[in-house]
Order: structure tokens, then C-alpha cells, then sequence
């Protein structure tokens, strides 16, 4: 019998999932005490090793404070569920970082446009990455 991996659709609900716990500032003990789980199960929904059904989605949500269709990845104007990619790169799996979240706080309260050029222009150089978007 072959051990299934786990879906795409439930990894990015399981980032999904962390990024709002973040977001929150909750730690996945404080969330599966809410949800009356392990912070173990809480890991593996987030990694999308287990499914989230829907009676828990619904419950992660309410603890989080989000609607349940953010955490499915709906697009609240439109209803579409975005496609987001699941590598190294996607914008939730960059937001799981430590740090990330922290760093993306204080860059949105920066108001100059030329600061924050600035900001993205240096850490781009301290990790040695041209900037490839000339838009930005």
C-alpha cells in the first residue's frame, strides 16, 4: 500500500492556516488549546500532512479571527480560489520564514516610497540579488 503525500490544496491551506496564525501572534500551542488538539496536530495541519475538515477549518478561523474562505484561499471579491504556488517562493511559504511577518510589518508602515526602495535595494544586496523587476 503506497503512504499518500499530502494534496497541494491542503498544504496551502495549511499555509494558509500559518500565516493567520502569525498573524494573530498565537502560538500553535495557544491555537490547538483553543481547538482542543495537540500543538503536534496543529503542525501537521499546517504542513498539510493532515487534511483540516471542515467542522476544524471552521474553528481555526473563529480562533484566528478570519473568514473560513481566506483560509480556502477565495478570493473575496470574485469568489475564485487563487492559485498560489507551493515552492520556496510563493508569497505564504516566504511569510512561514521567522521573521518574515516581523520585517513585513515594519516595511508597511514605512510611508516614503523612496524608503522603501531603499530598504528592498539593501536587503537585496546583502543576500547578493539583482533586482529584476524594474517596476518596484
Amino acid at each position: 500500500m503506497k503512504v499518500k503525500s499530502p494534496d497541494k490544496v491542503d498544504i496551502e491551506v495549511g499555509q494558509r492556516i500559518r500565516v493567520s496564525r502569525l498573524e494573530a501572534r498565537l502560538s500553535q500551542t495557544e491555537l490547538a488549546n483553543q481547538l482542543g488538539v495537540t500543538f503536534q496536530q496543529v503542525q501537521k495541519y499546517e504542513k498539510g500532512v493532515n487534511r483540516v475538515g471542515a467542522g476544524r477549518l471552521t474553528k481555526i478561523a473563529h480562533a484566528l479571527g478570519v473568514p473560513v474562505p481566506r483560509l480556502l484561499g477565495e478570493d473575496e471579491e470574485s469568489g475564485a480560489t487563487r492559485k498560489m504556488p507551493v515552492d520556496a517562493g510563493s508569497p505564504l511559504q516566504l511569510l512561514t520564514v521567522p521573521g518574515a511577518l516581523r520585517l513585513l510589518r515594519a516595511y508597511g508602515t514605512l510611508k516614503d516610497g523612496v524608503m522603501r526602495r531603499s530598504v528592498v535595494a539593501m536587503i537585496e544586496n546583502i543576500v547578493g540579488r539583482r533586482r529584476t523587476d524594474p517596476l518596484n
